[in-house]
C-alpha cells in the first residue's frame, strides 16, 4: 500500500501553531466542563471537529492519480511551422498540411485536458501567439485562424527559427512553477529553405520533459497556393512558382524526415510521421498517464483524501450549529404577569 503524502495548505510552522492553539483550547474546555455531562459531550464533539479540520488542512493523499489528474501538472508548448510549405497539398490527399496540424493540436488538447497550453509559430520570424493558459479553446481558436506566411515575404526559412523563443518560454515556465513538467510538440515538415544550416533546439532539452516532433508531408510532395495576406488563405487559385528552374514550374515541397528526426533528438522526444487518421498515442500516452518526469521529480498526481475528513466534519458542524440555535431559542425574556408589581430597594414598580 502506498504511503500517505501530506500537503498542508499552510506553512508547517503556522500549521503547528494553529494545531497547538486549537487543540489546547478544546482540551482545556473538556477538563473545565467535566462535571457537566452535557457540556463535556459538547466539547468532545467540538474536539472532533477541530481534529477533522486539521486533517483537512494537512491535505492527506496517496501518490498515483488518474490520467486526467496527472496531465493537470503539464505545460504544453506547440511550435508550429507556418512557412509557405505548410500550405503544401499532400495531407489526406490534396489538403494543406496546415489542416493536419490544426487537427492534431485539437486532438492533443483534448487528450491532455487540464494542462496549460501555449502556441508558438514561426516562418521568417518566431512569435508567441498564445501564452500559457488553462483555456485550451483559446489555443485551438488561435490555431484555427493561423495562416501560412504571406507569399511575398517568403524568402527562405529555417526550421530552427523558434529555438531561442522556445528556450526562453520553457525557462520562464519552469521558473514560475518548477513542479510542472514542460512538454513540447513541434509540428512541421523539416524543409530547410534558408541558405544556412539549421540551428539546434539542444538548449531546450533540459527543460523539456516530453512531447514529440510531428512530421507532415510526403516524399512525393505537394504544391503550395499563394497567400497574399487578405481574405481566406485558400481563396487564391495561383500556386507558388519555383523560379530557380527553367520555365518557373509550380514549386513542390517535400518532407525532410532526417531534419525532423534531428530536432526530435535535440529535444529528447520521439518523432512521429503524421497521416490523416493516424494515432497520436506514441506521443501523448506518457503525458496522459503521468509518467512524464521533471527535473524536480515525477509529475504523477496525488489522489486527495481530505474529502473523507470533510464529510464527518460538516455533519458534526451542522449538529453543533443546530444545538446552539436551539439553545438560543430557549433563552427568552421573562414576562411579568399583568397587575403584579415588584419592589426593589423600596422603589415600587
Amino acid at each position: 500500500m502506498s504511503a500517505v503524502v501530506w500537503q498542508p495548505i499552510l506553512p508547517a510552522p503556522v500549521f503547528i501553531l494553529v494545531a497547538v492553539l486549537l487543540g489546547g483550547f478544546v482540551l482545556w474546555r473538556i477538563i473545565a466542563e467535566r462535571s457537566s455531562r452535557t457540556l463535556l459531550f459538547a466539547w468532545i464533539r467540538r474536539a472532533a471537529i477541530v481534529a477533522l479540520l486539521l486533517v483537512m488542512v494537512a491535505r492527506p493523499g496517496l501518490p498515483g492519480g488518474t490520467a486526467k489528474a496527472s496531465v493537470a501538472e503539464l505545460n504544453v508548448f506547440f511550435v508550429v511551422d507556418t512557412t509557405s510549405s505548410a500550405a503544401a497539398e499532400d495531407w489526406n490527399g490534396h489538403q494543406p498540411r496546415l489542416d493536419g496540424m490544426r487537427a492534431d493540436i485539437k486532438a492533443i488538447t483534448d487528450d491532455l485536458a487540464g494542462a496549460r497550453f501555449s502556441l508558438l509559430s514561426f516562418d521568417s520570424t518566431a512569435i508567441q501567439r498564445v501564452p500559457l493558459t488553462d483555456d485550451a479553446s483559446a489555443v485551438v481558436s488561435a490555431a484555427t485562424v493561423m495562416r501560412q506566411e504571406v507569399t511575398y515575404y517568403s524568402h527562405g526559412s529555417s526550421i530552427s527559427e523558434a529555438d531561442s523563443l522556445l528556450a526562453s518560454r520553457l525557462a520562464a515556465a519552469h521558473k514560475t512553477d518548477p513542479q510542472r513538467a514542460n512538454v513540447v510538440y513541434y509540428l512541421g515538415d523539416g524543409e530547410q529553405t534558408a541558405g544556412s544550416k539549421p540551428g539546434s533546439f539542444a538548449s531546450s532539452k533540459s527543460q523539456t520533459s516530453g512531447g514529440g516532433v510531428l512530421g507532415y508531408g510526403t516524399s512525393t510532395g505537394g504544391r503550395m497556393k499563394e497567400f497574399d495576406g487578405y481574405g481566406d488563405q485558400y481563396s487564391s487559385n495561383r500556386y507558388i512558382k519555383d523560379k530557380t528552374r527553367s520555365g518557373s514550374p509550380d514549386a513542390v515541397s517535400r518532407i525532410d524526415e532526417p531534419n525532423l528526426r534531428a530536432i526530435a533528438s535535440q529535444l529528447g522526444v520521439p518523432y512521429l510521421h503524421r497521416e490523416a487518421g493516424g494515432s497520436l498515442a506514441s506521443v501523448v500516452n506518457a503525458e496522459q498517464h503521468g509518467t512524464v518526469k521533471t527535473a524536480q521529480g515525477s509529475t504523477a498526481s496525488i489522489v486527495d483524501l481530505y474529502w473523507i475528513a470533510a464529510i464527518p466534519f460538516f455533519l458534526l458542524l451542522l449538529v453543533d450549529v443546530a444545538l446552539i440555535v436551539r439553545a438560543l431559542g430557549d433563552v427568552r425574556p421573562v414576562r411579568r404577569p399583568r397587575g403584579v408589581t415588584t419592589t426593589v430597594r423600596g422603589v415600587r414598580r
